[in-house]
């Protein structure tokens, strides 16, 4: 796998902490503007680069599934339009019926190589909401177990995540065709 945009300096595994979250927090590949020129989703579909650097799970016609480069828990992944929208009410009937059962699939795939206790799911509409990346509509699906929040997020403010990002996405991709 080639070294990703935004994920800081690689340490063969050597810490428990993250600071590698720091590029997002500071704001780093965070788009500017409303447009999909800085959106880093749509650079990412434009880049020419394989599903597996630009972490694209699955491809549909009017949508695809990517992991969260900076995921709350392992196999996090977000479910776009390709279409460039920032808001719910602007997709069209169609892509709606598609992110919806790209979502469905998406758990199916999860609880067949993973077994979660239950999801997240949802959209952060704006900023203020705490969406991310407000200008390009996407649908967190994120596995939740029993205990998977623990001292770390509440005292070292950090997440520890048990998997790399690729492993990840070799898991999900591989899934992806065998779970309807």
């Amino acid at each position: 796998m080639t070294q990703q945009d935004g994920v800081g300096v690689e340490d063969a595994l050597q810490r428990l902490w993250t600071p590698h979250r720091m590029a997002y927090i500071q704001g780093e590949n965070k788009p500017v503007g409303t447009d999909s020129d800085g959106c880093p989703f749509c650079r990412l579909l434009e880049s020419g680069q394989p599903d597996e650097d630009s972490l694209i799970v699955a491809r549909d016609e009017l949508v695809f599934a990517i992991l969260n480069l900076y995921p709350y828990n392992p196999g996090h992944l977000m479910v776009l339009p390709y279409r460039h929208v920032a808001d719910y009410t602007e997709l069209t009937p169609e892509e709606t019926v598609a992110v919806a059962e790209y979502t469905q699939r998406a758990m199916r795939v999860i609880r067949a190589i993973s077994a979660p206790h239950g999801f997240n799911i949802g959209l952060n509409q704006g900023p203020v909401a705490g969406a991310g990346i407000a200008a390009h509509l996407h649908q967190h699906v994120v596995p939740r177990w029993g205990g998977d929040s623990n001292f770390m997020p509440v005292i070292g403010h950090t997440k520890v995540l048990p998997q790399l990002l690729g492993d990840t996405w070799k898991l999900l991709s591989d899934a992806w065709s065998e779970v309807d």
